[in-house]
């Protein structure tokens, strides 16, 4: 990290006076205050005794979880309005934190969301989100043993420190259990795959007042079978990457591959330019002319029709490719409270996760681009192209040619990864004096093993290709590769590993306590200490140090974190209806990094049933190894080429797939990076105008400066920082199809994001008919805008935008979740919708169409990536007091996730859609309790 000072303000100095002054007359009080009360809220260290604070905290219980059907604490979290942009799900197993599962708050990122379990950190996920950003996996905690979410919307580094930016999920575990419980529960798809089994068991003793003591264990496993791309054939454009039968051309298919683009001659010279081609089964060649020709065999592996017209061989990349990866995991959760006493009592945490999953992806090509720490690799064009030799037995040429050719004989790329979660906490809770205090020890890990298959070795592949002298033979391919023996394919794909590891270490102290009557109540103060230190370390998979596995980036990073804490707080009813808050947190981090971070909160009751309430708060995320530390990172993403698609328009000898083209990003640590800084506001409304009904209307926006990204592609492209093909446009030198950009991580950029949060509560009583309950949920995006350096903006609300963050999933203005349950005697049933709108199929606002159809026309229709909706089921019966039978159904109307032909998380649909690529879910369980 870098040895530069935070920005400071004045208004810390005016809290700590805030903070003082109490201190002060408490010392020369006479009377003892009232004791404080012992609800505890996520988003501030004072109980109080209503859970609506200053502060917008959404409270997610056990029952609204359950009825929704998910399979994992992660899918039922990222269907939450508040996740955007930056989520991570189980299913991008191609992304650099594949197997990992995170959620992004206000589409900030995973990175800009903390998460705590029962208030406090877990160590982060081995692999960063995009080779960058850290995150918490959420798939490491027991879905059984989860009592609670609560989901702070605003800003809380005052309260928690680092990454708190666009707010706080705070998972909370059973306290206490006393009996057993048990639950199996079996689910499958509509096409009776993604088989998933669970079962779960927890079971505890003891009464804490009785017996003194309380002892309970949770464990959860499971295993899921793998769903594959091709597997929904039946699901129009999901199961296919041929999408020319909705109106696409060719090139404009993302996922079909292996055309052939003709050269084409130059007006000026007359000379016929160098043509292009993407890899297929069969393989290319390119001749003498710069033209390049199909080998025979292409029926042998595609069945798509009709062919290329220019004589490649078309097939679906995603064919070998994983819709939802295969999964098994293991969690255990145990906790135990002593009473040591009348006023104190002794706790320990125990956790254990260990979970694998598989995720398989398209064979690999031969040729393309991608970075390593020595700079980037070019295997398509120049000396480094990866050639058939003139001698190879299946070069009808003669001469050494260039080569595209897609190993289907090898067979797909293949993830394997294993990643095992620990977690230990001891602590001392109880009432010391006036103080309640609460302190313990944590540790926090993870190991996690990534293998891989199918992936090439660059300079075998070469020797195999061309050497006569191959200490294997020839590699024969197309229609010839059965002769091909276990030998070569050992030489040319070896199996790769990385690994990766994290660690977090807190020792934490916190009390709290009523310092004085005022007329609205005790006021409260709380403060607290903290030292953490936290670790990642990730070794490169094997060769991409030297940059010799084809189109695998190179990520690596290693690095430690010490930061020593200290917090204040105060809650002030200075009035029966007016309470103010102040909070403020000093993080000191090893090697001269401090960082000041205030937040202040009023809400005002002006009568029973209504409340006004409002935050200011200032937040930070410190630079992380992957950043700031010892390492590299060689990514991908799509760009538009501004040689080869000027103002979005395909250049004479260019295509469209120029204007989406797909490149390497190689970026490099940066030690002077600062923190990223933010400031939140927020302003609500709370109404409770019925015993029945609740509402809450919140207005918020953040603006996070001095972001840490690479740097800027564009300006790079501009600036000549890449590499190209050879295949130049007529009359443009140093025109080919755009392969790598070289950047370094900056701080560079500001982001405003703002909108509201509405939260509405209905419950019915329908006599001998039961009770109804109903609940809405809506998060509008009003703006989200990045600010470049040199002051230009970019709006994505409403659009495909921002693709720099994973999944370039878009920035949809509307999420609206509908829930209501009926519940009457031993039966209940409940109904979800969740709808997220449509929006534009743009970069950003104003920007040209980021797709069309064959006919040049703005794809998909209005260039508008429509609205979807999914509705699922839940039924519970209660047979006897000890039994329960469950169902439920995802997606109960089978409904298709619309055609989005941007997106690369996925194949041709949104991941925010992904019910709709599943198709419909059913899940039949059981569960029994004894007390």
């Amino acid at each position: 990290m870098s040895k530069r000072k935070l920005r400071r303000s004045a208004l810390p100095a005016c809290i700590a006076l805030v903070l003082l002054a109490p201190l002060a007359q408490a010392q020369d009080a006479e009377t003892d205050a009232t004791t404080l009360d012992r609800i505890e809220v996520t988003g501030s260290n004072i109980p109080r005794s209503q859970v609506e604070t200053a502060s917008p905290v959404q409270v997610i219980n056990r029952e609204e979880i359950d009825r929704t059907g998910k399979a994992t604490l992660a899918e039922y979290l990222q269907t939450l309005t508040s996740d955007g942009a930056g989520s991570i799900p189980k299913t991008f197993g191609n992304g650099f934190a594949g197997g990992g599962a995170g959620i992004s708050l206000r589409g900030l990122g995973a990175a800009s969301t903390l998460v705590l379990l029962n208030g406090r950190r877990l160590a982060p996920y081995g692999l960063a989100d995009d080779g960058q950003k850290v995150f918490t996996d959420l798939s490491v905690i027991p879905m059984d043993a989860v009592e609670r979410v609560e989901v702070l919307r605003d800003g809380a580094s005052a309260i928690y420190g680092s990454d708190a930016i666009a707010g706080v999920v705070n998972i909370i575990l059973r306290r206490d259990f006393n009996g057993v419980t048990g639950k199996a529960s079996y689910g499958t798809s509509g096409d009776s795959d993604g088989n998933a089994r669970k079962a779960s068991f927890t079971a505890g003793t003891g009464n804490l007042s009785e017996d003194g003591f309380n002892a309970f264990f949770s464990i959860d496993v499971g295993k899921t079978d793998e769903i594959l791309v091709s597997e929904r054939r039946n699901r129009k454009w999901i199961g296919t990457g041929d999408i020319r039968p909705w109106g696409y051309s060719i090139e404009g298919s993302q996922f079909l591959t292996g055309f052939i683009t003709p050269g084409v001659i130059d007006p000026d010279t007359g000379e016929l330019l160098a043509g292009n081609a993407t890899s297929s089964p069969a393989g290319s060649v390119r001749g003498a002319d710069g033209q390049y020709v199909s080998l025979p065999g292409c029926a042998t592996f595609s069945d798509v029709t009709p062919q290329d017209p220019n004589g490649g061989c078309l097939w679906e990349a995603g064919r070998f490719r994983s819709l939802s990866p295969s999964e098994k995991y293991g969690n255990f959760f145990a906790r135990a409270t002593f009473s040591l006493s009348d006023n104190f009592e002794l706790y320990s945490e125990v956790g254990y996760s260990k979970k694998e999953n598989v995720f398989h992806n398209t064979p690999s090509g031969v040729s393309g681009a991608w970075g390593y720490p020595g700079g980037p690799v070019n295997a398509s064009s120049g000396g480094g192209a990866t050639v058939l030799g003139a001698a190879h037995p299946d070069n009808p040429l003669g001469v050494a040619a260039r080569l595209r050719y897609s190993a289907f004989d090898v067979g797909p790329r293949t993830t394997y990864n294993t990643n095992e979660f620990r977690r230990f906490v001891i602590g001392l809770k109880g009432v010391w004096g006036e103080w309640d205090i609460d302190t313990a020890f944590l540790h926090s890990s993870t190991v996690l093993v990534n293998k891989r298959t199918g992936f090439l070795r660059y300079s075998a592949v070469r020797t195999a290709l061309s050497d006569p002298n191959s200490p294997v033979g020839y590699w024969r391919i197309g229609d010839d590769a059965g002769l091909n023996s276990q030998e070569l394919y050992d030489f040319i794909s070896p199996e790769i590993q990385a690994n990766a590891s994290s660690g977090l270490n807190i020792l934490d102290f916190k009390a709290s306590r009523s310092l004085m009557d005022l007329s609205g109540g005790p006021l409260g103060l709380a403060l607290g200490a903290e030292f953490r230190r936290q670790s990642t370390k990730l070794s490169p998979q094997t060769y991409t140090d030297v940059g010799d596995i084809i189109g695998l980036g190179y990520s690596a990073y290693s690095g430690v974190q010490k930061v020593a804490v200290a917090y204040a707080e105060i809650a002030a009813p200075v009035t029966p209806t007016l309470e103010l808050s102040a909070a403020f947190r000093v993080d000191k981090y090893q090697g001269g990094d401090t960082a000041t971070t205030p937040k202040v909160g009023l809400k005002w009751n002006p009568a029973d049933w209504i409340a006004l309430r409002a935050t200011y708060a200032e937040g930070f995320r410190a630079p992380n190894p992957a950043e700031a530390g010892d390492g590299g990172l060689a990514a991908f993403s799509t760009a538009e080429d501004p040689v080869r698609c000027p103002g979005g328009t395909a250049a004479p000898g260019a295509t469209d797939a120029d204007c989406a083209a797909p490149i390497a990003i190689i970026t490099s640590p940066n030690p002077d990076l600062s923190p990223e800084e933010s400031k939140s506001y927020s302003v609500g409304l709370v109404l409770d105008p019925t015993p029945s009904t609740t509402l809450t209307l919140d207005a918020f926006r953040i603006k996070r400066t001095n972001e840490i990204s690479p740097g800027n592609t564009d300006l790079a492209i501009a600036a000549g920082d890449v590499v190209r093909a050879d295949n130049d446009l007529p009359g443009v030198p140093n025109s080919g199809t755009l392969l790598a950009v070289s950047v370094d991580y900056v701080n560079a950029n500001s982001t405003t994001v703002d909108g509201l949060d509405l939260d509405v509560r209905q419950k019915f009583e329908l006599g001998r008919y039961g009770k109804l309950g109903m609940d809405l949920q809506w998060t509008h995006i009003r703006s989200f805008e990045r600010i470049e350096p040199d002051g230009t903006r970019f709006e994505y609300a409403g659009t495909h935008g921002n693709c720099d963050v994973t999944n370039c999933v878009g920035t949809p203005k509307n999420r609206i979740n509908f829930g209501t349950t009926w519940e009457v005697g031993n039966f209940s049933m409940s109904g979800i919708v969740n709808y997220i709108s449509a929006f534009d199929n743009r970069a950003s606002e104003g920007d040209t169409c980021a797709n069309s159809f064959a006919d040049g026309t703005d794809a998909p229709r209005g260039c508008r990536i429509p609205s979807f909706y999914s509705i699922d089921l839940s039924a519970r019966w209660q047979a006897t007091k000890a039994f329960q039978l469950f169902g439920s159904v995802q997606n109960v109307t089978d409904r298709v996730a619309p055609l989005d032909p941007l997106t690369y998380g996925s194949i041709n649909y949104n991941p925010l859609h992904f019910s709709g690529a599943i198709g419909r879910y059913f899940t039949v369980g059981a569960k029994f309790s004894f007390n």
